[in-house]
């Protein structure tokens, strides 16, 4: 993957990302130009879902004060 192959952190993917869709957003992009950057944008958007999903599964379980592990959920309010 191209993010990775950059070693790009979490923040400068979403900065790469969020410029990429400014720039599509413009609509002023010659067809294959917009084609490859939109191409760029699914990776990094990608990339940075992994990272999240990473770090959710490292917070999947925390340890308590007298050392028992417990799952940690965020439940999500629809």
């Amino acid at each position: 993957m191209l993010a990775e192959q950059k070693n790009l952190s979490f923040e400068e993917a979403m900065n790469e990302l969020e410029r990429i869709v400014e720039k599509l957003e413009e609509g002023d992009v010659p067809l294959e130009e917009a084609i490859n950057t939109y191409k760029k944008g699914m990776e990094l958007s990608k990339f940075c879902h992994d990272k999240l999903k990473n770090v959710e599964e490292q917070l999947a379980e925390i340890v308590l004060d007298n050392g028992q592990k417990e799952v940690f959920s965020i439940s999500e309010e629809e």
